[in-house]
């Protein structure tokens, strides 16, 4: 029989008790009265004695009692007992998680809804100069490097931030932010050191060498341009052999350029001007009909024109962009060349500058062999050419778009490139509207 079940019968008893005896000396309301006020009194001093108890934290073994009270002692008990484990337990993975996180090599730092430190590791204290003190400090009065301010208020964290340490001028730092929970965020920074250093290496390397190999080439050109014009024709086999030269002395040249080209852009400082957009590329249009080994290249044609023409330039906005116009220029000529190379020389190259919802965008689109799906996020690397067969060999030097790439970089655009084999490509430039300056 249950506790309750048990309550319910002796309050009956005690009723039919009260009937008898109250029907017996006349006196029921008297005793029911006194039988209530007995049974609140009673509940009463239950109710406080239970209040004490919980007020205590309900750690000690409840008190000796009965009934229904005896019921909810022992469930109560349970219920704090249980929570007593879980809280161990919970306590035990926090442990844990901080000495792993103390012995991470990055530095993390947990921060608040206003920017506050919540918590940070051994390699944040290390690295950013933080003390157990600062808790509770916003991170922007101890980093205070614009451009880790800006990052941390721009809420874009799809990318790291590259800066110094505070404390150390000599260690660089990559750092990123995780957003999670309400409002909490995770500062990531990485010891990027090493890395940079041999980035810079590396630069210096193509940069030198490539400066270097230009005397060289330029004598070779040279004593080969004397060679073919001492070149009588009577030897069919020194002939080509010169030709052959000449065709690779050239591919080096360009291959030369482009590592130079690449290098300025990785290092020089960004220029600030007004590009007259428009104007550019009807003078980059104009100059790919006189493109070498394009000299039957129709002429330029604008929309709603001949429509045997190879280029097909339209222009439906007039918006100029903050830039450089070398860099511009060079993006946009490797774009547009690569569409003609690798479409057939009687189909259409369409060159479209328009604005979308939020980018001012050059479209160059072709209809040539394609690129497949799995070489699209590969085609902007440096000497990466994706495995196509062709009927005809197309020169180049792999860096086109590499190039490509890293100006509209410096521009704050973005290339897309959507295309399907045999079917042609679109070579999209997003730049953002705050780049409009007209």
């Amino acid at each position: 029989m249950g506790v309750w079940q048990r309550e319910l019968i002796t309050g009956l008893l005690l009723f039919l008790a009260l009937l008898v005896v109250g029907g017996m000396t006349g006196l029921f309301m008297p005793l029911a009265l006194l039988l209530t006020m007995a049974i609140l009194m009673r509940q009463l001093f239950q109710i406080n004695r239970f209040e004490k108890w919980i007020r205590a934290g309900g750690r000690a073994k409840y008190p000796k009692t009965y009934g229904v009270w005896e019921e909810i002692y022992y469930h109560v008990y349970r219920i704090k007992k249980n929570e007593r484990k879980r809280k161990k337990k919970l306590s035990k993975m926090v442990d844990q998680f901080r000495q792993s996180t103390e012995a991470l090599p990055d530095a993390a730092v947990v921060l608040g809804a206003n920017d506050e430190i919540e918590w940070a590791n051994k390699a944040a204290r290390e690295v950013f100069g933080l003390q157990q003190s600062d808790k509770g400090q916003r991170i922007p009065n101890l980093i205070r490097f614009p451009e880790f301010i800006r990052y941390l208020k721009s809420g874009n964290y799809n990318e790291a931030v590259i800066l110094p340490s505070p404390i150390n001028n000599r260690i660089t730092l990559a750092v990123r932010i995780i957003t999670y929970g309400a409002g909490l965020r995770l500062l990531l920074a990485q010891d990027v050191t090493e890395l940079k250093k041999m980035e810079r290496m590396r630069k210096d390397f193509v940069a030198n060498v490539s400066h270097e190999l230009r005397t060289p080439l330029t004598v070779l050109k040279g004593y080969l341009e004397t060679l073919q014009d001492m070149d009588d024709g009577e030897s069919p086999l020194l002939t080509t052999s010169f030709q052959q030269m000449q065709g690779q002395t050239e591919r080096m040249q360009h291959l030369v350029d482009d590592l130079l080209l690449l290098t300025r852009l990785e290092t020089q400082q960004k220029k600030t001007e007004c590009v007259n957009v428009p104007a550019l590329l009807n003078q980059i249009c104009k100059e790919a009909e006189t493109m070498k080994g394009n000299a039957s290249a129709p002429r330029l044609q604008p929309v709603g024109g001949c429509p045997s023409a190879r280029i097909q330039l339209s222009l439906e906005t007039d918006a100029h962009i903050v830039g450089e116009e070398q860099e511009l220029r060079s993006a946009f000529t490797n774009l547009l060349g690569n569409a003609l190379k690798y479409s057939a020389e009687d189909s259409v190259v369409k060159v479209r500058w328009h604005r979308s919802k939020d980018s001012i965008v050059l479209d160059v689109e072709d209809q040539g062999e394609g690129i497949a799906a799995v070489d699209i996020p590969r085609v902007t690397e440096r000497f990466y050419r994706s495995e196509v067969k062709r009927a005809k060999k197309v020169g180049g030097t792999g860096l086109g778009l590499a190039i490509v790439k890293h100006v509209l970089m410096r521009h704050d655009a973005k290339l897309s490139i959507v295309s399907e084999l045999g079917k042609g490509s679109c070579f999209s430039c997003h730049f953002p509207l705050k780049r409009v300056c007209n």
